[in-house]
Order: structure tokens, then sequence, then C-alpha cells
């Protein structure tokens, strides 16, 4: 008889402990979904005549935000490789989408699309192009657009300096560099006035200084007759790159010449930053981390960083047992970069036997 007892309250443990982790697996696949890419805000309109038709004007609507999404996590060179990608394709990496906000306005019609991109078969998609995309993290710079304006000898940073006033025109949902541009300062506009001479080669910490930010692009435009030359200092990660650019038959008092000018650098200044966030999706290192299968409130956490973490393509349960449960993880970098990562996330880890162990 206690044999059986025995037998019983031990069945109700494994009862139990299957319970829990098939709970866990459950809660595992719910999480999945923010595994995603969201494109929100698009806007989508049509005239409402005779022939209208919605799900066309919603067809536009896909390729706008796929061309929105690639624009966030791929430089321009790149997005040239699949700028013709087919309605069909770019489909079959969609999750869902939402179509709200529609209305019909002076017999055109309008609305807000929102939709939703499976990660993992973008990034599939990207692969197979040969391309290695960029983990889209939008970051605050500081700008320090300087004109030269060397016909007339003038130097101009705040007043009459149309890229000062007009630099955050037309920003674009998908740019991921957002700009801040100093405060009029008199003192600051004396100081460069006098090293005008020797602006290319001018230190510019001191104003910097003025901002707590520590990536910067210091901007400096030589304008002669309808000639532009404009020379780019970058600061990104505490890495310095110096770009220069040449234009011709630029006339700046035209709005759309100026345009012309204003998005070619900021695709510039965005490919930059890009180059700094890029997955090597080459790199496919196979992690195996064990965590405590009792241990909830961990688990829930490994996957939260993991879904989004934009270097873990695939995750999965391995094996499970009583005591400890194994999850393998495929990652994009260096076992280096992994325990940072961890290590950012204020999670600790140990490794033994070839197995990552979640303290």
């Amino acid at each position: 008889m206690q044999i059986i007892n025995k037998f019983l309250k031990l069945q109700k443990v494994y009862i139990f402990f299957i319970s829990l982790v098939l709970f866990i697996i459950i809660f595992s696949t719910t999480f999945l979904y923010a595994n995603t890419f969201k494109v929100s805000d698009v806007q989508i309109s049509s005239p409402f005549v005779l022939k209208f038709n919605k799900n066309r004007v919603i067809d536009d609507g896909f390729k706008a935000s796929f061309h929105n999404l690639i624009s966030m996590i791929t430089t321009s060179g790149d997005r040239d490789k699949i700028k013709n990608t087919s309605l069909k394709e770019l489909k079959g990496m969609m999750d869902s989408f939402t179509i709200s906000e529609e209305r019909f306005i002076n017999n055109t019609y309008f609305a807000k699309l929102e939709t939703t991109f499976n990660k993992k078969k973008v990034l599939s998609f990207l692969e197979k192009k040969n391309i290695f995309p960029s983990i889209p993290n939008k970051k605050k710079i500081l700008l320090i657009p300087i004109l030269v304006n060397i016909e007339e000898d003038k130097i101009y940073l705040f007043t009459d300096n149309v890229f000062y006033h007009k630099w955050n025109d037309n920003k674009k949902n998908y740019h991921l560099l957002d700009y801040l541009l100093p405060s009029e300062d008199l003192e600051d506009l004396n100081t460069i006035q006098q090293n005008a001479n020797s602006i290319e080669n001018y230190d510019f910490t001191n104003l910097i200084k003025k901002y707590d930010l520590q990536d910067y692009i210091i901007s400096i435009i030589f304008k002669n007759k309808d000639e532009l030359r404009v020379l780019s200092k970058i600061n990104l990660k505490n890495s310095l790159k110096i770009d220069n650019q040449k234009f011709e038959k630029i006339n700046l008092d035209e709005e759309k010449n100026f345009h012309i000018i204003l998005e070619k650098l900021k695709t510039i200044y965005e490919d930059y930053w890009k180059k700094n966030n890029e997955i090597n999706t080459s790199i496919k290192l196979p992690i195996t981390v064990s965590i405590k299968s009792m241990e909830y409130d961990k688990i829930q956490k490994l996957e939260k960083i993991l879904n989004n973490n934009d270097l873990v393509p695939d995750f999965y349960i391995l094996k499970f047992n009583s005591q400890n449960t194994f999850y393998k993880i495929i990652y994009n970098g260096s076992p280096k970069t992994f325990l940072k990562d961890f290590s950012t996330e204020n999670v600790s880890v140990i490794t033994k036997n070839n197995i990552w162990i979640i303290k």
C-alpha cells in the first residue's frame, strides 16, 4: 500500500511538472509575436471614382510599408538590389495588417495602415539577397551645419543658413537619426567666424560639450556659385569618419534643389549609422542555454530578452527535465557580444561543459 501511495505522489509531481512545462511552452509561442517588424502610420489614399478598387489601394499601402521597413533596416545601396520585390513576395513576409481612420473627403478615400512583418522571414529574404540588415535603433544626434559662402567670403551658422533653419523639414517616419541643432548663441557664432579661414580643421569640442550627446555630425557646406562641396565629420559610437560630397549646378534658392541636397545628406548619414548597427547574418553561432525549470520568472525574462534581441533570429526549447530547461539559440554575433547583451539586461551567465547557465 505504501508503495502505491508513493507511486501516486510521484505521479502527481510529474503531472504538475509536465503541466508547468507545457504552460511555459504555450507562453513561449504567444511571446513569439514580439519577434516582428511593425510599420505604422502609413497613409493610403485614392480618388473615389467609378473604377475605385479598395484592394488595390491597400496593396499600394503594403508596398509603401515594405519600402519604409527596408529603408529603416538597409543602406541606400542595398535597397537598389530589392527595389523590384514583387507584391506576392512581400505579402509572404507579412503576419498581419490593420486599417484605421477610414474616411471619404472630397470624393477621395483616406485611411491609415499598420503592417506587421515576420522578422525571421524578412531577415531570411535579405540573407538570400546577400544583404546584411541593420538593427533599427533610433538615435538622437547633434548636428552642426555651417554654410561657407566662398564668393562673399562669409560664414553662416544661424542667420541666413538655410541648412540650419530647414534641416528638420520633411522628416520621414523611417529615418533613424533624430537631429538636435545647436541653439543660437552669439559667442559660438563669433568663435566660428574668427576661425573661418581654418574651419575645416577647427576643433568643435567646446561647442559640442554644451550638449549632452556623445554622437555628432559637423557638416561644413562650401558654396561657390552653383557648386557645393560638403565636408562631414561624422562621430558615431566614438568612431570618427570623414565624408566628402560634391554637387554641381545647384541653386539653393530653389526649394527643389535644396531638398535634393538635404535628402542626399540625410541618406548618407543614415547609411553611416546603419553600418554601425549591421547584423552579420552569415554568422550563426549555436548556443545552448540552461535555466532551472521551476524558476518561471527567469524563464519569462529569458524569452523576453531573446525575442527583443535583433541578433537572435531563432531559438527553441531543446530539451527539459525536472531540474533544467535547455534552450538552443542561434546568434548572429560573437560569444563576447552575447554575454554583453545579457549583462546589459542584468542576467548572470556562467559556462560549464559548453553550456551557458543562467544563474
